[in-house]
């Protein structure tokens, strides 16, 4: 009996090393876990995604804000075309599988497409919804082209379109994960990838999605070139105005019916404004959004203010008066210091700022100082920031 026990004993024994051993086989075969050597791609402004190149050349792309208050983080793998062959991966593993080079791409926001124009990489944009609001002059020609096709609106991105373009993959932005488009493409195999640079509180944090873009096609020492470049070029304005004398209050905003929203204190308007040494009124506030005021509150603290930015869409004068009677009561509109980013607009009427403004904050923050300290620039053309009329 004591035999038959210890006979069985060492079949256990050999049959869990057996089993084991080809646990640990498993682990290693698998394409990713197996390599030691990896490395991440440098983030230094970005807070919304992370990038790491494993040994087998997949960069694993991770994005953990793509909306605010996310969360899950969403995995992405991006297998390069020259070794798939070589490479299985577990698709349950992954929001999404791309192989790259990507040749045919769809986006979603115009804050998208100067990073495409940037890397030059355009021409493999194929898709976008609402096409007016693009003011790109390369974009705008492949529009009129009908290279790029018009979707509808990102919303209720036209399904039917989409697919039938055969896209590689569609760069999302929602804000959430219920768009039923995006869910009808899943469904269909075609990756659908959530971009957040949106969601970044900080000027050079929103350009640095350039770095997301080129992973998808390849061009990563290109992106950090260019970024390395405005960042340069961002720092470099912002020591130009660091130790000035006098920092001009500013107040922002306008009204929306009944309600005047100011940008919040950690938003992004706020943090150029802070770099560009002014004394803006609201900047000790928490919020990282717009700010509901009435405008008893906005008189109460910004009648004296210097100067003025973006009262709401108004573009003029004599618009802003027509539009509310207060308006007037402010001494930056008494003394025509009152500017408007929403002035410089594509041909078809989008917004020069909206598309533009977060890949280039280097020039965003030229406009600003030029306006609040006129002297530091006084060759500056105006990019995004024109004076009322």
């Amino acid at each position: 009996m004591k035999r038959s026990k210890r006979i069985f004993s060492i079949i256990f024994l050999f049959a869990l090393t057996a089993i084991c051993h080809s646990c640990k086989n498993e682990v290693k075969t698998s394409p990713l876990k197996a390599v030691k050597k990896h490395s991440k791609t440098a983030i230094d402004h970005a807070k919304g995604f992370t990038m790491e190149k494993m040994a087998t050349g997949v960069t694993l792309l991770k994005v953990n804000s793509p909306w605010p208050n996310a969360e899950d983080t969403y995995t992405y793998a991006l297998v390069p075309k020259s070794k798939m062959a070589h490479i299985t991966l577990n698709a349950d593993a992954y929001d999404a599988i791309i192989y790259t080079p990507v040749d045919r791409i769809v986006v979603t926001s115009t804050t998208h497409i100067p990073a495409l124009d940037a890397l030059n990489v355009l021409d493999h944009l194929v898709g976008f919804p609402n096409t007016d609001f693009v003011s790109s002059k390369k974009a705008r020609s492949l529009i009129d082209k009908g290279t790029i096709k018009d979707l509808g609106n990102n919303e209720t991105l036209n399904p039917e379109m989409t697919l039938a373009l055969k896209p590689d993959v569609v760069i999302g932005f929602g804000i959430n994960d219920q768009n039923k488009g995006y869910n009808t493409l899943q469904r269909a195999r075609i990756p659908v990838v959530y971009n957040g640079d949106w969601t970044e509180r900080t000027p050079l944090g929103k350009a640095e999605w350039i770095k997301f873009f080129a992973a998808f096609f390849d061009t990563e020492k290109t992106a950090d070139s260019l970024f390395r470049e405005i960042e340069t070029n961002y720092e470099q304005a912002k020591n130009m105005v660091k130790n000035v004398k006098k920092t001009p209050t500013v107040l922002s905003g306008g009204l929306y019916k009944d309600v005047w929203y100011v940008a919040g204190g950690k938003s992004w308007m706020a943090a150029f404004l802070n770099d560009a040494n002014t004394n803006y009124l609201w900047r000790e506030t928490k919020e990282t959004g717009s700010i509901p005021l009435s405008v008893e509150n906005v008189l109460e603290r910004g009648t004296n203010a210097e100067f003025w930015l973006n009262p709401s869409m108004h573009t003029s004068y004599s618009e802003m008066k027509a539009a509310n009677r207060h308006y007037g009561w402010f001494d930056a509109f008494k003394n025509e210091k009152v500017f408007s980013n929403a002035i410089a607009k594509g041909p078809t009427g989008g917004l020069l700022f909206y598309e533009l403004a977060p890949q280039r904050p280097d020039l965003v923050l030229k406009d600003l100082i030029a306006i609040f300290h006129p002297t530091v620039l006084p060759d500056h053309q105006s990019v995004f920031f024109k004076s009322l009329h």
